[in-house]
């Protein structure tokens, strides 16, 4: 390790949906099956804004295998304790044909707030994300690191998309659950800031007049952690497969060690405006991977499969230091198998194709996701 190397320790948080294993459709959590879940998961599992999701999270883990390890034990333990009551979890950002107005939220006081202070748009929140986090002690670079990093959000967000189908209907989008998250506030891309010390302004103004309590009422797509030494990343979509979650995950975690690596040289990567990032983040959103990307640089669309293999060669030395070259070569599959929405569509295409009728067709991708969701444990 190089003089004053971020550990970049990672941990991964997931959010999934639990569903009737007979109708397919969304099933509140028992309250036994949380106490189950709590019982053998130790808090590393808790209830999400409503009672249809649960949430999971790793613990600070060294490394991609300590990572893969422990989200694997979460997963399993969910799907077993699910099976008891003739749930099943699946991770996809949106239910295929589920409805957000027959769903309620928890009872406790952080859901009660969230329920008072944003009225309609918090009723709509049906949607679930993975949260990645990445070890950066030191304020100041943690700062540093988030207006660089931003420039590879719409690429990790192109391959994570698992959100097509919202309400029984194609959206004609790859990430549907940005649409619902983006009405709330303090969401989007984070600005772009100075320092610490004009991060910690910024709250403390809010903070001050009363409007959040704390930093965990910013939900920019990536933040500082509220409550870890990190940078975390919320832009993805869950994933499905385990594997998927983890190639994701190694690559935000060797792309913030190759800008740190930058930073170390006296170099950064250029930072550009918002608003032009902000257009490659609809592509994602709107196309997955089948639209390709703005490259600032060339000042031209390029496809995905040529910014992957770029991106890919520019983290290869940071792969090798983390021992995750496995997992960053494994994103590759993203192109071969389809991302999770291209995966889904073609489920349902085929259902259709072979004359089942619409809603039967949504229910072959319920399955379709639970079989993904057990097929890497």
């Amino acid at each position: 390790m190089a003089k004053n190397e971020p550990p970049f320790s990672i941990g991964i948080e997931e959010e999934y949906l639990l569903v009737h294993q007979d109708s397919l459709a969304l099933a509140q959590a028992p309250d036994q099956l949380m106490e189950d879940c709590r019982a053998e998961l130790e808090g590393q599992v808790s209830p999400e804004f409503l009672q249809c999701q649960i949430e999971i999270g790793t613990r600070v883990c060294a490394n991609i295998s300590e990572a893969r390890d422990d989200l694997k034990r979460l997963r399993s333990s969910v799907a077993k304790h699910a099976a008891k009551y003739d749930l099943a979890p699946i991770a996809a950002s949106c239910h295929p044909f589920g409805d957000w107005k027959e769903q309620h939220h928890v009872n406790k006081d952080r859901y009660n707030d969230l329920k008072r202070d944003l009225a309609g748009v918090v009723r709509r929140m049906l949607i679930c994300g993975m949260h990645v986090h990445v070890g950066i002690p030191d304020p100041d670079t943690r700062i540093d690191l988030v207006s660089q990093l931003s420039y590879f959000l719409p690429h990790l967000l192109a391959m994570s998309a698992s959100s097509p189908f919202w309400q029984g209907e194609d959206t004609g989008l790859a990430s549907y659950r940005l649409t619902v998250f983006d009405n709330l506030p303090r969401t989007g891309l984070p600005p772009h800031l100075s320092g610490w010390s004009e991060y910690d302004r910024s709250v403390q103004a809010l903070v001050d007049i009363g409007v959040i309590e704390d930093s965990s009422k910013i939900w920019w797509d990536l933040r500082p952690s509220s409550r870890f030494p990190t940078i975390e990343s919320r832009i993805c979509d869950v994933q499905p497969r385990l594997e998927h979650t983890l190639s994701l995950a190694a690559l935000t975690q060797c792309l913030t060690r190759m800008l740190w690596r930058l930073k170390a040289k006296n170099q950064r990567w250029r930072v550009y405006d918002n608003f032009l990032i902000g257009e490659n983040r609809w592509r994602a959103q709107r196309y997955g991977i089948g639209g390709g990307l703005i490259d600032f640089g060339v000042g031209e669309i390029v496809s995905f499969d040529t910014l992957l293999e770029e991106m890919i060669s520019l983290v290869a030395q940071d792969a090798e230091a983390l021992g995750c070259t496995t997992e960053v070569e494994a994103a590759r599959s993203f192109l071969a198998s389809g991302i999770s929405a291209d995966r889904q569509r073609a489920v349902y295409q085929d259902s259709i194709q072979a004359e089942k009728p619409s809603d039967e067709s949504m229910r072959d991708v319920v399955r379709h996701l639970i079989e993904e969701f057990h097929a890497d444990l």
